[in-house]
């Protein structure tokens, strides 16, 4: 297993490599001039100038690559010019908003759409797997920005019961309560879209593990059709489950950001909109490879467990 885990952390080496470069790339051929847009109407040649020289934009791209990427191996992000704050700083208290929203999230998408999933196949073509179905479908197609502002208006504006954007109250508040209060339509809204697919999925792998020959002998034999179900085709389909919650946890954190400008909630996907309209070269490049570098680690995870449940992967 140390060995497995071993070549799959050096197997992520050239993806963060190659994300590194794209988001560099990507920030460097924008039109415009950076130190422009920053100086605003403070842009004299001379102010622009020093500008590019400070951030170091008046040195050739491939050679600004390089100083970044191993001032960022050092853990040096480099320094937000519009917060005046290390960018490692900034990110890592924006992220902590992001993970309370995304975690929950997906603790929500992973259980409700597991457990819909088992249910529409244990009951196959009958009306809890319709209703299921036309649910998920809903689910799937509407967009978790466009249900958040609709949340918004249903439970917010109309009906009062919840808070329409923030974290935490602005007068009083702050503790658990408060938290939760906040966090219950955000985590929803982002939740739908990724639910409606791991459902569709668990129920596809729990219907093939049910036709299985070792299934119908466990029925013959008289096994409770809940451990059936719940003991042996879960655990089986558990293989082919865990890999779609991978793909959907990176779902939920890049849909982080529509939510949290829905319900300005103060994460790493508010942050990097704001660094955007600023032109905060830096801030946005350290975020990105930031929150890249987590999921591409989550996946790692992902795929350990999945080994740990069918040791056949491994080879």
């Amino acid at each position: 297993m140390g060995g497995y885990i071993l070549k799959r952390l050096i197997s992520a080496i050239p993806v963060l490599l190659g994300i590194t470069i794209i988001v560099f790339l990507i920030m460097s051929l924008i039109p415009g001039d950076p130190a422009t847009a920053i100086l605003g109407s403070y842009a004299t040649p001379d102010n622009v100038e020093k500008l590019n020289r400070d951030l170091g934009l008046d040195k050739p791209m491939v050679q600004r690559y390089f100083i970044w990427l191993s001032n960022m191996l050092t853990g040096d992000f480099g320094r937000s010019y519009s917060l005046n704050r290390p960018v490692i700083d900034e990110v890592m208290e924006r992220f902590n908003a992001t993970l309370i929203l995304a975690g929950t999230a997906f603790a929500l998408c992973s259980l409700l759409g597991i457990l819909a999933g088992v249910v529409s196949a244990a009951r196959q073509y009958g009306i809890a797997d319709k209703a299921i179905t036309f649910v998920v479908l809903i689910g799937i197609s509407v967009p978790s920005f466009f249900l958040g502002m609709m949340m918004i208006l249903a439970f917010a504006v109309n009906l009062r019961w919840l808070p329409v954007s923030g974290m935490f109250a602005i007068y009083g508040g702050g503790d658990v309560p408060d938290l939760l209060h906040h966090l219950i339509m955000p985590a929803l809204a982002l939740a739908a879209v990724a639910t409606g697919v791991i459902a569709r999925l668990s129920r596809s792998a729990m219907l093939e593990v049910l036709r299985q020959d070792y299934i119908r002998t466990a029925r013959a034999k008289g096994v409770p059709e809940r451990r059936v179900i719940m003991g042996h085709a879960l655990r089986a389909a558990m293989v082919s489950i865990i890999p779609v919650l991978g793909i959907q946890a990176g779902f939920v954190l890049s849909g982080a950001v529509y939510i949290e400008i829905v319900f300005q909630w103060p994460g790493v996907g508010r942050m990097l909109v704001d660094a955007i309209l600023k032109r905060d070269l830096l801030l946005v490049q350290g975020g990105v490879v930031f929150v890249a570098a987590c999921y591409v680690l989550f996946n790692i995870a992902v795929d350990v467990t999945q080994s740990l449940l069918d040791p056949r992967i491994k080879t």
